[in-house]
């Protein structure tokens, strides 16, 4: 259990020369290859809003001015998107060194309430993220609602799959994940998933109230420690029910199921696959029929998707199947796409900030002319949706947001209305 913090500790600077080692240590990389080219910085998203960018983050651990960095809002603005990584010359990442920065918060008690007050978004926003990690620890979801309302997404369907509860034996584990189940705004992405594999004949279910967040949001968060028992939890339910096949849409999910669930309890033993994985699976065996879609369309790649997973190639091979589809990539994309800015509990700690990064990708989906702007995360969605609320400067062009198992569905469905008229 974290404690709510209220106030920063501060007071004069002292350096600590065995800081930067202990961050190398825990973090497993060496921030004094830094040598402050600064190409992290031109490439966070955030970087705008931070009083200390990233590379300047790394040369105060350098120096050990660990009072400066552990007590600046600057290390909580980061999505953990991994763009700097990527532009580093040196291959740090200093997306691992700020989760470790952040875990030190917490865990050297660093918010005491014998300090004066100071900067009140950082307050707020540390209040707000020791809320999420205790709705997540008692909860089991980011949200704080009841559990047992993961599956309220498929009162909508317009038939209920049988089996969709914790079925004994069934070959795949559709795992929904936590925005998906709770936020109505994506809805769609588990009620087309479902859709898609009922139609293709899939022996699959899902956890329901027995599906607990992954955890994700717990180790962007500085939060690490707590996520032992929920990985534990998940992988119990899974294997009980004896699947051999985890799905999920969810980036994030995927990104703990495939890197770092095997590391805290063992081997597997069982396969996981991202949702555009298995859908290229199911178009390329012939599983599945798609319609013609005769619109522009741009993918946008999530980070937890493609820098922290590598996976790529699969959500464009589905777009790429598509007839009639006319597939446009934006000025940044694969490795060097921009965030969404739905990351990093970032939502959490600085709301408003969110939206003027969002906007930023929306820009380059509008600059090629896509009607839809598609991509493979639910959170991606959900933040995207958000900012075109807020957006001022579209015009009279509208711009639809969808994710790829929305699109394939509609496809499909194309195909089923036609079938039907024949």
């Amino acid at each position: 259990m974290v404690n709510e913090p209220s106030l920063i500790r501060v007071g004069p600077e002292q350096v600590n020369l065995s800081f930067a080692e202990r961050v190398n240590e825990a973090s497993g990389q060496v921030v004094q290859r830094c040598y402050y080219c600064q190409k992290c910085s031109a490439g966070c998203p955030t970087a705008f809003s931070m009083e200390y960018k990233p590379a300047r983050m790394l040369r105060m651990v350098q120096l050990g001015l660990r009072d400066t960095v552990l007590t600046n809002a600057a290390l909580w603005r980061c999505t953990g998107c991994d763009t700097c990584g990527v532009h580093c010359p040196n291959e740090i990442s200093i997306g691992r060194v700020v989760e470790t920065l952040r875990e030190l918060v917490w865990r050297e008690n660093y918010l005491v309430a014998e300090a004066p007050p100071i900067d009140e978004t950082l307050q707020s926003g540390l209040r707000a993220l020791s809320q999420l990690g205790e709705r997540i620890s008692t909860r089991h979801n980011i949200s704080g609602e009841d559990n047992q309302g993961r599956l309220i997404w498929s009162q909508n369907l317009e038939r209920v799959p049988e089996g969709l509860e914790r079925k004994a034996g069934a070959e795949v584990l559709y795992f929904v994940g936590c925005v998906a189940s709770f936020f109505p705004r994506t809805y769609r992405v588990p009620q087309s998933m479902t859709s898609i594999m009922e139609a293709a004949g899939v022996d699959f279910t899902t956890l329901g109230g027995e599906e607990w967040c992954c955890g994700y949001p717990l180790l962007s968060a500085g939060l690490g420690e707590q996520i032992e028992e929920l990985a534990q939890h998940n992988v119990a339910q899974v294997k009980a029910i004896g699947v051999k096949k985890v799905v999920t849409a969810c980036p994030s999910c995927y990104y703990m199921w495939k890197h770092v669930y095997g590391k805290l309890g063992g081997e597997l033993d069982l396969e996981v696959q991202h949702s555009t994985e298995f859908l290229v699976e199911l178009i390329e065996s012939g599983t599945i029929s798609l319609g013609e879609l005769k619109q522009t369309v741009t993918y946008h790649d999530p980070c937890d998707l493609g820098r922290k997973s590598e996976c790529y190639d699969p959500p464009r091979r589905v777009l790429e199947s598509i007839p009639g589809l006319s597939f446009v990539e934006m000025a940044d994309y694969r490795e060097n796409a921009l965030c969404c800015g739905g990351g990093g509990n970032l939502e959490t700690f600085e709301p408003a900030l969110v939206t003027e990064v969002a906007l930023q990708r929306i820009g380059q989906a509008r600059q090629v002319g896509a009607e839809v702007l598609v991509s493979a995360c639910q959170q991606c969605e959900r933040t995207f949706l958000n900012a075109l609320r807020q957006d001022k400067t579209r015009g009279d062009k509208r711009l639809r947001v969808m994710d790829v198992s929305e699109l394939v569905w509609r496809t499909m469905e194309k195909v089923r209305v036609e079938e039907r008229t024949l």
